[in-house]
């Protein structure tokens, strides 16, 4: 991957206007923070990229349009965490992550396919899963259900990694360990990321630039620094963001 670029991108469903002239720029290496108060556009534009929902401008990766491409490419190009994708059945883990590797296939069922194996070994050596391979995912813990999740997104080995609030309803470790897994990804030549946060010190912590959306459209994108700072949190939120997080920070002073 050398770049994704997006340029006006606007998404109306049901005759509303949900995102409206997004515009960014994503490079190998990159972690973009997407930010903003509940019904801003954030999850709209995930949806997007991930080719979920139809969009008006251009979104183009290494300056190839995305809509022109058949869903079977285009996924294995651009991932998206999906915590729901297992739902109720008495999956393995391993199991779980090896469907990551569906846009690959060439049939149904694909066994012995060296490439596959690596890929599955990969992801579960990536999120720490080895261990709990034969373990029925019904039996895990939220943390490591989300870490399962996001191993079946690796295993697509996607250049893009979408995450919608990965570390949401987590405890502080598995937070810090998910936060960890996916900033080591984000390293590695050819990959970014892109995530859905409401925990601005993560998006600060971690993201190499934030996009802050607000009633569906950028209120601001640059630098973590400057993107997120005071006058513009209190623009998206109403509120006093900074102060609140200075002053709640301040009983660990």
């Amino acid at each position: 991957m050398r770049t994704l670029e997006a340029s006006s991108l606007s998404v109306r469903r049901g005759g509303k206007l949900l995102l409206s002239e997004v515009s960014f720029r994503l490079n190998a290496g990159d972690w973009l923070a997407v930010v903003g108060p509940n019904g801003a556009g954030k999850s709209t534009l995930l949806k997007a990229l991930a080719g979920e929902w139809p969009y008006a401008g251009d979104l183009d990766l290494d300056d190839r349009p995305l809509r022109q491409m058949k869903p079977r490419e285009r996924s294995k190009l651009v991932g998206l965490m999906d915590q729901a994708a297992f739902g109720q059945f008495s999956f393995t883990v391993e199991e779980v992550v090896r469907m990551g590797r569906y846009p690959y296939r060439r049939g149904f069922l694909n066994g012995g396919d060296p490439e596959e194996d690596q890929a599955v070994e990969q992801a579960l050596r990536d999120t720490d899963l080895t261990g709990l391979r034969h373990r029925s995912i019904l039996t895990l813990s939220g943390g490591e259900q989300q870490r399962c999740a996001l191993a079946q997104a690796l295993c697509h080995q996607p250049e893009v990694l979408l995450l919608d609030e990965p570390a949401n309803h987590l405890d502080l470790n598995f937070q810090k360990e998910l936060y960890r897994i996916t900033d080591r990804w984000r390293q590695r030549p050819g990959h970014a990321v892109i995530t859905v946060l409401h925990d601005l010190s993560a998006a600060r912590r971690f993201s190499t630039a934030a996009l802050v959306l607000h009633q569906g459209r950028p209120l601001a994108y640059g630098a973590p620094e400057t993107a997120l700072s005071d006058k513009i949190l209190l623009a998206a939120w109403g509120m006093d963001v900074a102060g609140w997080m200075r002053e709640m920070s301040e009983v660990w002073s």
